[in-house]
């Protein structure tokens, strides 16, 4: 019996369907230096985010003492595998470096060719030539103010952000109490007792965290900004009606009159940020009351603000205590190291995962936009205009190479 054909010579046969070929797995050698810059006592990573990344396959060397300032002592970090180096120059020869602060003008002589970096920019107090050294040796930077996650957010910005807002108002609380030479006053509310003012000028995220803050504690608060949309997004984040104000003179001085406490926390981009209470507003506040300037990196939003340190905080002028330590997250440096630590070890398992640098950055735009040098060329337009340094988009280097 003839058999018959099924499929004639002109047959569609289906095709094997073609799958993604992952690249393989990239082992990376992660450095992380011991911070210098003036108190600075943040680490990068925590020991428990080094054992794992140890146990994913990857080396990690930490110069010694560098999460000491964070309450992680040394034997931390080698009992969970990390190698300990006893310079700079060691931590150095690793391919992915790790810091808090950018670089110092010692560190990237050290920097090699052709290594990646990530830290905080810190654009306000940055100069042309680190970029341009960064571009002349070939380093992929990946800049805390630039790494977006999924949801299209800042991760590392608000984090530090959150800190920030809560602990200006615990700091307030210490000022105004007996034991700073403060007026006596318990920040917060009990019953049968008037709460203490609280005014906050800057509905971001700073700004938010110090709103809740105050109101968990009792306080009475007031929410300043130039934006209406920030001071409803701010409402309904934290779910209960608060008096909330545009930037009037005439409101904001009446509030300020009032105040026991202000948190100023207003943030204008990259720029410098406006002067909104003059020295006379100042002056006619309440004697004792605290004004805690967390916008003071930006310039601050006291006319009367001056930077101070951690070591000798604040000063008084016209009877208000101004607090205007620029890194308030250093403060709680184990926090804040902690926060920095489980955002970045999810993002250097990726890295390893698709293949190492060149692979993420192509994959994932949440990656690509954190970059700011690559392949010898500046890839972030906000720096291109500020340092007037050539810039090239980073999806062009991509698709040339």
């Amino acid at each position: 019996m003839k058999k018959e054909k099924i499929f004639s010579s002109f047959g569609i046969l289906p095709k094997e369907e073609i799958l993604e070929v992952k690249p393989n797995f990239k082992q990376l050698q992660i450095g992380i230096p011991k911070e210098s810059s003036f108190q600075e006592k943040r680490v990068s990573l925590t020991p428990d985010s080094v054992g794992l990344l140890i146990a994913n396959g990857h080396s990690v060397i930490i110069e010694k003492g560098a999460g000491l300032a964070s309450s992680f002592q040394d034997k931390e970090y080698t009992d969970r595998g990390a190698e300990l180096a006893y310079s700079k120059k060691e931590v150095f020869k690793a391919n992915f470096i790790l810091k808090i602060e950018p670089p110092t003008q010692e560190e990237l002589i050290l920097i090699q060719r052709g290594q990646q970096l990530i830290s905080a920019v810190q654009v306000s107090t940055q100069t042309a030539s680190y970029f341009k050294t960064l571009i002349k040796k070939n380093i992929t930077a990946f800049g805390f103010e630039f790494i977006k996650n999924e949801q299209n957010k800042l991760p590392i910005v608000r984090s530090m952000s959150e800190i920030a807002g809560n602990t200006a108002l615990l700091i307030a609380g210490e000022y105004l109490s007996n034991t700073k030479n403060g007026k006596g006053l318990m920040l917060g509310g009990i019953s049968g007792l008037l709460p203490t003012n609280v005014v906050v000028i800057g509905a971001g995220t700073v700004g938010e965290y110090a709103c809740q803050t105050s109101l968990g504690l009792g306080a009475s608060v007031i929410v300043f900004d130039d934006s209406v949309t920030k001071l409803r997004r701010l409402q309904n984040n934290i779910k209960q009606r608060i008096f909330t104000s545009t930037l009037q003179p005439k409101a904001l001085g009446k509030a300020l009159k009032r105040a026991d406490v202000v948190i100023a926390a207003l943030r204008i981009g990259d720029g410098k940020v406006p002067c909104i209470v003059s020295e006379e507003m100042v002056s006619e506040m309440k004697k004792g009351a605290v004004v805690v300037d967390v916008s003071i990196d930006q310039g601050g939003c006291f006319e009367t603000s001056e930077i101070t340190t951690h070591k000798n905080p604040t000063f008084i002028k016209h009877g208000v205590v101004h607090y205007c330590v620029p890194n308030i997250a250093s403060r709680v440096s184990r926090t804040a190291s902690m926060a920095i630590s489980n955002i970045l070890t999810p993002i250097l398992l990726r890295i390893a995962e698709e293949g190492g640098v060149e692979h993420s950055i192509r994959k994932y735009e949440c990656l690509r936009n954190g970059v700011y040098t690559c392949h010898e060329n500046l890839t972030n337009k906000m720096l291109s205009k500020n340092f007037n340094i050539p810039f090239i988009d980073l999806d062009l280097i991509m698709e040339n190479r």
